[in-house]
């Protein structure tokens, strides 16, 4: 009896371990459930999250009358770049390699400007500061776009200078038709390229916070919101701004050492002014756009500031694109008697005979 007993209070035993290991295979069933349903809603968190975009200030006042000087200068910026568009291609005289270039430059502008100002300007007039996951996405790839063509743009802009100053009889051979629109196609496919990888990468990325500490979306202050690992894209984006950083600036850098070397070879002061005019409009364009792009990119993080970052992004995004057919244009002969034939100005202003 007493064996009986024995083994009947161990088969119970095993009975409640069997039934203690069963509850607690089915809670860790649970647990795994649960797990892996939370982790699917993280990752298509990003995909139905909108995003908020702090903006420049949160005062009432302010953003009117921003939303005034941005308007006027959005239309500036419109206004500028498509008179020289319409007056480069209308004028035969312009038709030049330097010109071509420039034709590029003023789209990629007019391309740039638009993709940050309207919803800029919809932010201040609306007071509506939320962009959905996708709208987010579309202005970040098609401004890495911009900011990559532009970067490259204006460095072989800075090689056509040196061409027509160091080489000008053998200028038409160097900058012949073919290599112009090999140029001008190679810089707007590497800047979609480049804007693409980061994109791409972006993509795969969740977000547990919306606050956007700017007035755009740009890759630095997007990747602050993830809760992702953020190492792969920290580290393209440092092989991109590496690579754009030596072949821009090492080619901006190169073609003016050499054009100075060959302004100052020149005997007669009248000479090294002609010479000097030919490339000072571009180098005025590089030097505050290479330098504030550097700044917003290339900076050491511990010298992060978002206030700063603010105003330098403003510079690259907002002001440049008018900044540039105003220099463009106004320190350029050629085609302010372009513009002069173009409007008939100088027929306007003839008395007629009686």
């Amino acid at each position: 009896m007493l064996q009986k007993k024995v083994f009947l209070e161990q088969q119970n035993k095993c009975k409640e371990n069997s039934q203690y290991q069963n509850a607690t295979n089915k809670l860790l069933e649970v647990v795994e459930v649960v797990t892996i349903i939370r982790d699917f809603e993280i990752k298509n968190q990003s995909a139905t999250m909108e995003f908020i975009l702090v903006g420049l200030t949160n005062s009432a006042e302010l953003q009117t009358l921003l939303f005034g000087i941005f308007t006027l200068i959005y239309a500036t910026a419109l206004a500028g770049n498509f008179l020289l568009i319409f007056t480069i291609c209308t004028c035969k005289k312009l038709h030049t390699p330097m010109y071509f270039l420039l034709i590029n430059l003023s789209l990629v502008n007019v391309f740039s400007i638009s993709v940050t100002t309207p919803k800029l300007l919809q932010t201040l007039w609306t007071h509506r500061n939320t962009i959905s996951f996708y709208g987010c996405i579309t202005q970040l790839f098609l401004f890495i776009w911009c900011l990559g063509t532009e970067l490259f743009l204006l460095s072989f802009m800075a090689f056509d200078r040196y061409a027509a100053i160091c080489h000008p009889l053998q200028y038409t051979v160097i900058m012949r038709k073919e290599v112009c629109v090999g140029i001008a196609s190679g810089v707007w496919v590497v800047g979609m390229v480049d804007s693409a990888v980061h994109t791409g990468l972006m993509l795969k990325l969740s977000f547990c916070n919306s606050n956007i500490n700017h007035f755009f979306c740009d890759v630095p202050p997007v990747l602050k919101l993830s809760c992702s690992d953020t190492s792969l894209n920290e580290m393209m984006a440092f092989v991109a701004d590496v690579i754009f950083a030596i072949c821009s600036c090492g080619l901006t850098l190169t073609s003016y050492c050499f054009i100075l070397r060959a302004i100052f070879r020149i005997r007669s002061t009248e000479g090294k002014k002609k010479a000097f005019s030919t490339c000072s409009s571009h180098l005025i364009v590089v030097s505050i756009y290479f330098f504030s792009v550097i700044y917003a990119y290339i900076r050491p993080s511990s010298d992060y500031s978002v206030e700063k970052d603010k105003f330098v992004s403003l510079l690259y995004s907002v002001v440049t694109p008018v900044l540039n057919p105003l220099i463009y244009s106004l320190r350029n002969k050629d085609f302010k008697e372009a513009l002069k034939t173009m409007t008939g100005r100088g027929r306007l202003l003839r008395r007629p005979q009686v």
